[in-house]
Parts: C-alpha cells; structure tokens; sequence
C-alpha cells in the first residue's frame, strides 16, 4: 500500500471506526515484528486489532470492505482486469 493510501487508512481507522492513536501505533508495534514495511502490506493491521479486542468483527468485516475498495486496490484490480482481456 502506497504512504499516501496507508495515510488515509489511518484516517478512516480513526474517524470511522473511533479507533484512538494509541491502539493504532499498539497494533502497529506488534506488527513491526514482521520484515515486510508496514506502507507496503498492511495486512496483519486490522487482524492485530481484532485479536487484541480493538475491534468487534463487524468492523474488521468493514475493514477489509475499505481494503478491498481503496483506490489503490480498486486500480490494481482494473488493471490485473484489462490485462486478462
């Protein structure tokens, strides 16, 4: 994930789903423990925060809806579409 995406992850973490700075940088911390940058895969983030109670599983299901609809996502998957064609 792009910085400017994983910023704006952090944003809807923290605005949507009211989840503090704190819990976030706690869960980033566990997740540091991992060789891949966080920018790049973030992944294991909202795992983390579920495992740890920060979140119920109705909003890690929204989560991966954002995941999923992100713009980088949403273009990669355009793009992986127009090159199947």
């Amino acid at each position: 994930m792009a910085p400017a995406t994983y910023s704006q992850f952090i944003r809807f973490l923290q605005e949507e789903l009211a989840l503090s700075a704190s819990s976030i940088a706690f869960a980033e911390r566990i997740c540091a423990a991992d060789s891949r940058p966080r920018e790049m895969d973030p992944t294991p983030l909202p795992m983390v925060l579920w495992q740890y109670g920060f979140v119920t599983l109705k909003q890690l299901e929204r989560i991966f809806d954002w995941m999923e609809n992100s713009p980088l996502t949403t273009r990669l998957n355009h793009s992986v579409t127009n090159q199947e064609a």
